[in-house]
């Protein structure tokens, strides 16, 4: 069963959040921003070779348009493979970890697994930036040598940035099966 809903960034951007339950204690919950778009891809081009003609036609040398040519590439493909940023997806399995995937716009993926034992909560935190307060999802990664403690805190959808509403649907999801992670210790 899978379920989409419509968000907005932090930024105002659009952005699509799918729900995906596999059983009950199991959940993919993924967060899509906005594609690449290619108005913008090839204005941007359009603008560095248009100064770079500018240049080539003051002084006359053709090395500045092959230059422009290859920087324009090659940092087109250091963005798509390394920056930008198609759909960060939270796996959680109640009996298992959190898996956390990044899909890059080439097509490259960054996958980060976090075992249950280590999950001492998932929490909503807030965070003043730009002089605006922006909320964000994160893990805490209980301390090993302090059970009551935090070591590490682990923030999730970095490139989307999802809003309040659209993190709270995550939280409540997660929250759901740590409850069941909680009690089943317990009823058995």
């Amino acid at each position: 069963m899978a379920e989409e809903r419509r968000f907005r960034s932090a930024s105002g951007a659009p952005i699509a959040l799918r729900r995906r339950q596999h059983s009950a204690s199991c959940r993919e919950l993924a967060v899509r921003g906005p594609r690449l778009q290619l108005r913008s891809l090839s204005a941007a081009t359009s603008a560095v070779w248009l100064a770079a003609y500018g240049l080539f036609a003051l002084s006359e040398n053709s090395m500045v348009l092959s230059a422009a040519i290859f920087i324009t590439l090659i940092g087109l493909i250091v963005y798509l493979h390394f920056v930008k940023i198609d759909q960060e997806s939270l796996l959680v399995i109640g009996s298992l970890g959190i898996q956390v995937t990044s899909s890059y716009a080439s097509g490259k993926e960054s996958t980060t697994f976090i075992e249950m034992g280590q999950v001492k909560d998932v929490v909503i935190n807030e965070a003043i930036h730009m002089q605006k307060v922006i909320y964000y999802l994160c893990i805490l990664l209980q301390d090993p040598e302090d059970p009551q403690g935090v070591s590490e805190v682990v923030p999730l959808f970095q490139s989307s940035k999802p809003r309040l509403d659209c993190l709270i649907e995550v939280y409540k999801s997660c929250q759901e099966i740590l409850e069941q992670r909680k009690t089943a210790p317990q009823s058995s």
